[in-house]
């Protein structure tokens, strides 16, 4: 796939419309185009957290993992942008379970959880939580697209439970989650 950008400043959106890849023009309230900017968002954060993993983390394999994750994001933007149901979409089963084979790498050290977890504990793990809760608003807006992109809901469904499991790792393998203390207020 060849990219090019010859102008950043396009003057095209000045009246609230933007143009989807398929070239129609739409509201840039439309659900597609919130779908497409959390999406975005999501993307965004990874780029914080990529940066905390390889400055505090030192694990090199989480690092690209991260950029390979931020590549599928790029590709879900794609099939979000051309709204096309005869159109292959950019991610298939393969980015799934790699997605999922990542989690199982991540999580197979981790003790049972027998609480639920707060976002807390290391640099890292609260970036991998924040990322969780965008990875679950982007998959809620893809879920209201008509046509919706089934793989892309698929993967971003998995893709917060592999920041789930992240932020354990980044936690001690969980030894420094911090956990729920039901009512204290009683």
């Amino acid at each position: 796939m060849s990219i090019r950008l010859d102008r950043i400043v396009t003057r095209g959106g000045d009246q609230g419309q933007t143009s989807l890849g398929d070239g129609s023009r739409v509201s840039k309230d439309c659900a597609r185009i919130d779908a497409m900017g959390t999406v975005d968002e999501l993307n965004a954060l990874l780029g914080i957290l990529e940066y905390y993993v390889r400055k505090h983390g030192n694990t090199f394999s989480i690092s690209a993992d991260i950029r390979q994750i931020q590549s599928c994001l790029f590709d879900l933007g794609a099939d979000i942008c051309i709204p096309d149901p005869a159109r292959p979409s950019s991610l298939t089963d393969k980015a799934v379970a790699w997605i999922e084979s990542c989690i199982e790498l991540l999580r197979v050290s981790q003790p049972e959880l027998r609480s639920f977890i707060l976002p807390g504990g290391s640099l890292i793990s609260v970036h991998a939580h924040l990322a969780r809760t965008v990875a679950r608003r982007a998959e809620r807006s893809l879920i209201s697209l008509d046509p919706a992109p089934a793989e892309g809901i698929r993967f971003l469904n998995r893709l917060s439970d592999y920041f789930f499991v992240l932020a354990r790792y980044a936690n001690d393998d969980g030894a420094g989650d911090v956990l729920w203390q039901p009512g204290q207020w009683k």
